[in-house]
């Protein structure tokens, strides 16, 4: 299984940017999935996650209601939506996938599947 995340960029601050995880595996439907980022300082912290069927997500509190996770089990893609992006937003994206498919906060270790990242930078 593999995972790539894709739309990082450079951004000014209260802009909104959209990341993308492709993931290639036939059986992405039954994978809960989340974001985490890794920030400057190297701590990674979990932003959100989503259930294999999309019916439930939970998110971390520093990004609730500024950040939507969403994904499209049709074209195996997950998506975080990201808005009012400030300069303590800049980090290293991940997905991550877990077998279970239950939405629910787990460490980063627990997951089965990672991506690559893909870096946000913003500038103030």
């Amino acid at each position: 299984v593999t995972l790539v995340e894709s739309g990082g960029g450079l951004v000014q601050a209260g802009d909104s940017l959209k990341l993308s995880c492709a993931v290639s595996s036939y059986t992405f439907n039954r994978y809960a999935m989340a974001w985490f980022r890794q920030l400057p300082g190297g701590e990674r912290e979990f932003l959100a996650t989503i259930s294999h069927d999309g019916g439930r997500t939970v998110y971390a509190e520093s990004v609730k209601g500024r950040f939507t996770i969403s994904r499209d089990n049709a074209k195996n893609t997950l998506y975080l939506q990201m808005n009012t992006l400030n300069p303590k937003d800049a980090a290293v994206y991940f997905c991550a996938a877990e077998k279970s498919g239950f939405a629910r906060v787990l460490n980063w270790d627990d997951y089965d599947y990672w991506g690559q990242g893909t870096e946000v930078t913003v500038t103030s």
